[in-house]
């Protein structure tokens, strides 16, 4: 077990789609001896990179889930998280950033700071995640280290400083130029796995001056002690190493370096900063709530020997069972302890436990505060807290953001049927933003998630890992029916066969309701309908409200008044007047002119002010109102009113529009009327499906 924890770094690595955040841990794997061949991401080989162990992702060249490993650089341990760069995957990252002590940020040296590498900024911002900036694909055409740079500076608004020069760009990349050492280093060997160092190329010199007095002027102002040493001549490589390190765990500085992980340059480096720069376990506080105290704040020690406190942050289905990735936060844990969920209060018996590489994984006896490790056979959910019997704790659970978009899906068959249960429950406890529902109205299984890659990977797996046939279709969107005027009813029952009928005759009239679904008042007087079959009457109206004449949707916003009737001694009875009722309602109802209402969101569009324009004219293009703007330094937020049936496939074509930089959230506001264009265009379709059906 790791005993010294200053030895220790748990770090992330997040950017952009396709910033070569694979790419980078494939190498670091390699220069730390855990594999001995490297795979690309795409590779003609087939194998792909090891931390892509998905089919899907080595199919599509994408990250989907998160993967963890461990690796050992210069007597140091590092616990690794490759997370996905794309926006729909975005709770793998959020969960990464909430057990990590520090992240690596990669930029690309020609896209620069792109939609997603502000979503990851803004979440390490939100977790308070010590961060060093990678600056990779150094040998690409158009690659430009100080533009990027700089970008980093006005988009992300972080202090970032070049920690390195290059030597040479593009296809002349040779190798960087260390400002701390004031070395020049070249990777080589067939792997660049051959570090050689050497004195800076003479025409360099000028610019390594000007940026190694910029790195000088920022780390002074966090040790006095190296600021005295600038000025006297000439400061140690601890003493600037001890003043970076201060200004990045203060979050008021990000280290940036430069290299190509794609052909094997400035790897090594990259992982010395990951260690000279990223926090240990002991830097960084972590907050408990003691739930036996009013929940009050525990600041957790990081020490061995207190009790046990570690958060469940994302779970698996492997072929052995739940997998449980467990972050461990203070105390430890061996193979046969029995610990609490302080969420259920159940005891649970530790069978596995395991340090996970990719898919692979290997056994260990025990964990200390600051592992990442992994639990088999534990039931529990996402953002559970595990302790020892004698405290009651819990973690802060992580930002789960709304989904977004929405499906339905219909199984070909019963086998189908079964297999499409078993996938939804382990999808929905695996994936806090993937959620399902049975829509009672249209009865199909409708899931949601955060977007349409997000929701096509889902019914993929569906298929591939679960032999499960799903058809897909738009989901029906929940219309309502109302009545626009007064209209009078007085309707009579009358059946008669051989023995006893049925007579009931209701009379009154139906109007409009301003607030509310549905009011019945009863105006009789005189005992023309017994007392006995009013509710009778309630009954038959309720009943004509779950489908109306014009669409068979639902009826809502109607008052049923009831002022006179007849009944007779006989053949009167509860079901003469529940029927009675609803011929009365039918009759009222085609002279109440019925319209057609639907659901109305209030949506709220997030973006940079410069596509402010393009944002509100999508909205109008979706019959949406605008009801208001809110400027937030660079950002716009756009708010505004849009009917649901608008709202499909809103995310791809607001992604397009905006480069990816704008997110939206929405929320069910109110029913209103649908234009009669449109009505009229929904009736005509839905009788067309209803002819197709009876067919």
């Amino acid at each position: 077990m790791q005993k010294d924890l200053t030895k220790m770094r748990n770090i992330g690595i997040s950017a952009h789609i396709d910033s070569g955040k694979t790419t980078l841990t494939e190498r670091v794997l390699f220069y730390t001896d855990r594999i001995h061949a490297i795979h690309e991401v795409r590779g003609k080989d087939g194998v792909g990179a090891t931390m892509d162990s998905m089919e899907l992702e080595k199919e599509r060249g994408i990250t989907i889930q998160s993967a963890a490993t461990h690796c050992t650089w210069k007597n140091h341990s590092i616990n690794i998280i490759d997370t996905p760069g794309h926006v729909d995957f975005t709770i793998e990252v959020e969960r990464a950033l909430r057990v990590l002590d520090g992240a690596v940020l990669i930029l690309c040296s020609v896209g620069g700071v792109q939609s997603q590498s502000i979503t990851v900024n803004r979440q390490m911002t939100r977790y308070k995640v010590p961060r060093v900036v990678f600056i990779n694909k150094c040998d690409r055409t158009g690659a430009n280290p100080d533009k990027v740079a700089n970008q980093v500076r006005e988009k992300l608004n972080l202090n970032a400083i070049m920690m390195q020069v290059p030597i040479g760009l593009e296809g002349d990349m040779k190798g960087v130029v260390d400002l701390v050492k004031m070395k020049a280093i070249y990777f080589e060997g067939d792997n660049g796995e051959k570090i050689r160092e050497d004195v800076i190329p003479a025409e360099l010199m000028d610019e390594v001056a000007e940026k190694r007095e910029e790195l000088l002027d920022a780390a002074s102002m966090f040790s006095d002690e190296l600021m005295e040493a600038v000025l006297e001549g000439e400061p140690s490589e601890e003493m600037i190493h001890d003043a970076v390190r201060k200004g990045t765990l203060a979050l008021e500085m990000a280290p940036v370096f430069i290299g190509s992980a794609y052909k094997n340059k400035g790897v090594q480096s990259l992982l010395d900063a990951i260690i000279s720069y990223m926090p240990n376990p002991m830097d960084i506080e972590n907050i408990a709530l003691d739930i036996d105290d009013e929940e009050k704040e525990i600041v957790l020690s990081s020490k061995i020997e207190d009790p046990l406190v570690c958060l469940a942050f994302k779970l698996e289905d492997g072929r052995y069972g739940q997998l449980t990735y467990i972050r461990n936060y203070q105390g430890s844990m061996k193979k046969g302890d029995t610990i609490v969920n302080s969420r259920t209060g159940k005891k649970v018996k530790i069978g596995r436990l395991v340090r996970m590489h990719a898919d692979e994984m290997e056994e260990i006896e025990e964990s200390g505060a600051g592992d990442i490790v992994a639990l088999f056979g534990v039931d529990c959910a996402s953002g559970d807290t595990f302790t020892s019997s004698d405290i009651n704790y819990s973690m802060s659970s992580m930002h789960v953001p709304n989904s977004v978009i929405s499906l339905a899906i219909i199984p070909v068959d019963n086998k189908a049927q079964v297999n499409m249960s078993k996938a939804l429950n382990r999808f929905t406890k695996e994936d806090p933003t993937f959620r399902t529902f049975v829509d009672h109205e249209t009865n199909e299984t409708i899931i949601s998630g955060m977007g349409e890659l997000h929701l096509e990977v889902y019914i993929e797996r569906m298929k591939r890992e679960y032999n499960a046939e799903v058809q897909v279709g738009a989901p029906q969107v929940a219309y309502r029916e109302t009545i626009t005027q007064r209209a009078e009813f007085n309707y009579s029952h009358k059946k008669q066969t051989g023995g006893s009928g049925q007579f009931g005759r209701v009379a009154g009239y139906m109007e409009p309701l301003e607030e509310g679904e549905y009011e019945f008042v009863d105006n009789i007087v005189g005992g023309a309908i017994p007392r006995e079959f009013i509710s009778s009457c309630d009954k038959g109206f309720t009943k004509s409200l779950e489908k109306g004449s014009l669409a068979d949707f639902p009826v809502t916003g109607v008052r049923c008044v009831i002022n006179d009737g007849a009944s007779h001694a006989v053949d009167s009875s509860d079901v003469a007047f529940q029927l009675a009722a609803i011929g009365a309602f039918k009759e009222g109802y085609q002279k109440a002119k019925p319209v057609l209402m639907e659901p109305i969101m209030k949506v709220a569009v997030e973006g940079p002010s410069e596509f402010q324009g393009s944002i509100m004219g999508s909205l109008n293009q979706r019959r949406g109102i605008i009801i208001g703007t809110l400027e937030e330094g660079d950002y716009t937020v756009v708010e505004a009113e849009v009917p649901l049936s608008e709202m499909f496939g809103y995310s791809t074509v607001l992604r397009s529009l905006t480069q990816g930089k704008a997110e939206f959230t929405m929320e069910f506001a109110d029913y209103k009327q649908v234009p009669k264009s449109v009505a009229d265009e929904l009736i005509e379709d839905l009788r067309k499906k209803k002819k197709e059906q009876g067919k």
